[in-house]
């Protein structure tokens, strides 16, 4: 996301976002499944956990529900996104909200007081950043995890073709259609259709393919490095900071 220019940290989109299409996400009761048992599994007692970009916090707060000993650190750039980060977590003492933008290597300094991180998360967020930019976070990353740290990425990622672009987008249209149809049943599937080919963020988005980012983590040092789940352009991809000779 870009700092200045960035439509999301407008009340309106961030609103738009997570009343009206997070919910609507395709498998997202699966794809935080997932994402639990790979941490479990690889990170048994983490002591802090970094959720970035996190809009209202949905990823760390379900990890924090796994490991509740664990310290959640909630980063987002949108005052909105804080706001409703803020608000999803202010039951909890174990989880501090603070406003850093990823746009830059500056928001390391944001959170650093608070890692080394046992695990980073991030969900539907770096791919609005330029590939060259996204390479840089995922590096930024690797050094603030602790040794056997784990990174997991929630990410909207890049189609091979315009044929599997297209079967996406008529995916999640249908997934858009069912979840709107709860609160307005009248409301047709055209209209929700438009809404989504027309959505002001869309331009935001920079999308490469999990593959390619995969392998970007393998050159900067992540092992283990997989994609966990794959639906269309839905993808949970990630890796750990572990030497291959000490697992």
């Amino acid at each position: 996301m870009t700092q200045a220019k960035s439509r999301w940290q407008t009340k309106e989109l961030a609103s738009a976002f997570l009343q009206g299409v997070r919910g609507a996400i395709p498998g997202a009761d699966l794809q935080l499944a997932v994402m639990g048992k790979v941490a479990q599994l690889w990170c048994e007692d983490p002591k802090v956990i970094l959720d970035v970009g996190c809009g209202d916090g949905i990823l760390g707060r379900y990890l924090l529900g796994l490991f509740p000993k664990a310290r959640g650190v909630f980063a987002d750039f949108s005052d909105p996104m804080l706001e409703a980060a803020q608000g999803a977590t202010s039951h909890l003492a174990n989880a501090a909200v603070v406003k850093a933008d990823f746009s830059s290597s500056g928001w390391l300094e944001a959170v650093s007081f608070n890692g080394p991180f046992d695990i980073v998360v991030s969900g539907f967020a770096i791919h609005h950043q330029p590939d060259t930019r996204k390479q840089e976070i995922y590096r930024e990353i690797f050094q603030a995890l602790t040794p056997k740290g784990l990174f997991l990425n929630l990410e909207h990622v890049a189609s091979l073709t315009p044929a599997g672009e297209q079967l996406f987008d008529d995916f999640f249209v249908d997934h858009l259609y069912q979840f709107h149809r709860q609160s307005n049943p009248e409301i047709g599937r055209e209209v929700v259709a438009a809404t989504y080919y027309r959505r002001p963020d869309k331009q935001e988005n920079i999308l490469a393919p999990v593959a390619v980012q995969c392998q970007w983590l393998r050159q900067i040092g992540f092992t283990d490095v997989d994609c966990f789940f794959k639906t269309f352009e839905l993808a949970l991809f990630g890796g750990r900071k572990v030497d291959r000779g000490n697992r």
